[in-house]
């Protein structure tokens, strides 16, 4: 935590994973799901066709509860929406534990921790994903 690296990826997927109140299991599983599976990596044309594990990449999971903030009045965001931190960091848990089941490369920030976190953005594309069971 004094500054060293916790974690990194070469070509791949960083998710910024967000938890809140009323997730379940289900949605963790779900989200890991998608995000490995969603076609977002150019095919041999350049159209967006290939998952994560088609170009094998790698994912970096980093837990950021401030993705639930709810922005939609006043000059402060709002919490209130994200789950108390023993549910986030255990939806979070199980969201990783998804995700290392499907893909053999995955690596993740520290819950709760004060993280500076790069990005080499690959093209335009950044996504925000839910996921509801089902």
């Amino acid at each position: 935590m004094g500054g060293e690296p916790v974690a990194s990826i070469d070509k791949g997927i960083l998710a910024l994973v967000g938890v809140e109140r009323g997730d379940t299991e289900a949605e963790a599983a779900r989200l890991a799901e998608r995000v490995l599976g969603y076609r977002i990596f150019p095919d041999g044309v350049g159209k967006m066709n290939l998952s994560l594990a088609e170009v094998g990449g790698g994912l970096l999971a980093v837990p950021q509860f401030t993705l639930v903030a709810d922005t939609r009045k006043g000059s402060r965001p709002s919490f209130s929406s994200g789950a108390s931190p023993a549910e986030g960091e255990a939806l979070f848990g199980k969201f990783v534990e998804e995700a290392r089941a499907r893909c053999p490369r995955v690596a993740t920030g520290r819950f709760g921790a004060d993280m500076q976190v790069s990005l080499v953005n690959d093209g335009p594309v950044t996504f925000w994903l839910q996921a509801k069971p089902g």
